[in-house]
């Protein structure tokens, strides 16, 4: 009964794990760009290309849905959506809520161990994107903004505002690259870190509003002109 039983076990664990593993590949080059919005990810395609059963894939697409990354329609499959207006002033909108308001709860308890790390995040931030190494920015980006909230106690809001920074990540590596946004990013958290660390808390939560804003503006500006789709 045990042999019976833990077969079939092992067959989900194994086909969860490559699932991750092809979803994790899939993030990154959608992420990176190399696979733009509009495209099609055909299951067979893909199966053949990592050499797995198109389980795991289907799998993979369906967490990728699930992040947003990806649109499953009936017919047509799994697409990367385009970046929609609509879309930006929701997520950014919702940013605007909740960062601030975790901020100020946070930052009074932040402790040297936590500025030592946020430091240490700023400064391979910047070499990150000095090197124009695209794949760390929006990783660096949600670590950086989580830490500074760690000690807020919300752990339901930290957890929405963690959603908010992922679904985020695609976003801020087009601002960051498209529009000119590095040296006012980079300038921005720094600044970020010396206010809570001098206990000015309100300033602090005043630029991180200006910070977001200045973000989903400069997202928004580049779409218009761009001409992409209004809807959702």
């Amino acid at each position: 009964m045990d042999t019976t039983l833990t077969f079939p076990l092992r067959k989900t664990v194994q086909h969860r794990t490559i699932a991750a593993a092809v979803a994790a590949e899939l993030r990154r080059r959608i992420l990176d760009g190399e696979i733009p919005a509009g495209s099609q990810l055909r299951q067979d395609a893909l199966a053949a290309e990592f050499a797995v059963s198109r389980i795991p894939v289907r799998e993979a697409l369906m967490q990728l849905e699930a992040e947003g990354l990806v649109k499953i329609h009936p017919h047509r499959g799994a697409v990367v959506p385009e970046l929609s207006l609509t879309e930006i002033d929701e997520l950014f909108e919702l940013r605007l809520l909740l960062e601030p308001r975790l901020l100020a709860a946070s930052a009074p308890r932040l402790t040297d161990g936590d500025y030592t790390r946020l430091n240490d995040i700023l400064d391979e931030y910047g070499d990150e994107l000095r090197a124009r190494h695209v794949s760390r920015w929006g990783e660096l980006n949600r670590a950086f903004h989580l830490l500074l909230y760690s000690r807020a106690d919300k752990p339901r809001t930290a957890s929405i505002v963690a959603n908010l920074l992922q679904d985020c990540d695609r976003h801020t590596r087009l601002q960051l690259t498209l529009t000119g946004g590095m040296e006012r990013a980079e300038a921005e958290h720094a600044e970020l870190v010396r206010l809570c660390r001098a206990g000015r808390i309100d300033e602090a939560c005043e630029l991180l509003r200006a910070h977001i804003e200045n973000v989903g503006r400069a997202l928004r500006r580049f779409l218009e002109q761009r001409g992409p789709a209004k809807g959702g």
